[in-house]
């Protein structure tokens, strides 16, 4: 009788708790549902797995084809455009793509810390903390290759690198893909400085759109800098246009009016 009180008060916990219905319960049944959602289920879903797979990267234009084969062929590659154009995107998905095939052994970000226009003053927190809000455009093309949870384990192992431009000075990058986004807020000689901590078996991309720099009129570097490198076989300057926008029509048809 005692076991059997046992019992039915378990029972009664179940039901308050909400993991079992009394509605499917049988006192002399043998074999019984387990509950779909509370508990453990052989079937979870989707929702509560991490992402384990890799989105097929390919590109939408013809300039977009010509960033991804300069990044193959080059070490060093500089892609200019307009708004839209994929650049940091793609420079973000190869990064990925050659940490996963052990090509590199970390990838680098970098990027100017400049407001556009409007200061927001002082950002608590320490060096990740502050750079947040100015790299928030690459941990969105991160996560959209990995999910958030392996960025996070990745960049605790060192894997994946916040690296401020102020502090670059002096540094040799070996085995790594860096990524220079916004590089039109850099002025002549932070750029030279950036190109070259280029280290061995390493790949470097810069990229920038030299229309929208938020530095005084001519202050940034970035044109001056791709003039002067085209003229080097071993580094591509890949330089998108209107036409390989990929946001929505409207952004095309602005930057061709604005």
């Amino acid at each position: 009788m005692e076991a059997f009180m046992t019992k039915r008060s378990a029972i009664k916990h179940q039901v308050r708790e909400g993991v079992l219905d009394s509605r499917e319960f049988l006192q002399d049944a043998k074999v019984r549902r387990l509950p779909p959602r509370n508990g453990w289920s052989p079937c979870p879903s989707n929702d509560e797995r991490d992402q384990g797979y890799l989105k097929t990267l390919k590109p939408k234009s013809d300039g977009q084809a010509e960033l991804m084969e300069a990044v193959d062929a080059h070490n060093m590659v500089l892609a200019l455009g307009p708004a839209g154009t994929g650049k940091t995107y793609l420079a973000v998905a190869k990064a990925v793509e050659a940490l996963e095939a052990g090509r590199i052994g970390r990838i680098v970000l970098s990027r100017p810390a400049v407001e556009a226009g409007e200061s927001i003053g002082f950002l608590p927190g320490d060096m990740e903390d502050k750079l947040a809000p100015y790299l928030r455009p690459l941990y969105d093309a991160l996560s959209d290759r990995l999910s958030m949870k392996r960025v996070k384990a990745l960049m605790a192992e060192g894997l994946i690198e916040i690296a401020p431009i102020g502090y670059m000075r002096g540094r040799t990058l070996n085995n790594a893909f860096i990524v220079v986004d916004e590089a039109q807020n850099c002025t002549y000689v932070q750029l030279k400085m950036l190109l070259t901590r280029l280290g061995w078996h390493s790949t470097m991309v810069v990229t920038g759109d030299p229309q929208q720099s938020d530095l005084l009129p001519g202050v940034s570097g970035l044109s001056d800098i791709a003039e002067r490198l085209e003229a080097v076989p071993e580094i591509a300057v890949v330089r998108l246009a209107e036409r390989d926008i990929v946001r929505h029509p409207l952004v095309a048809s602005m930057i061709g009016v604005l």
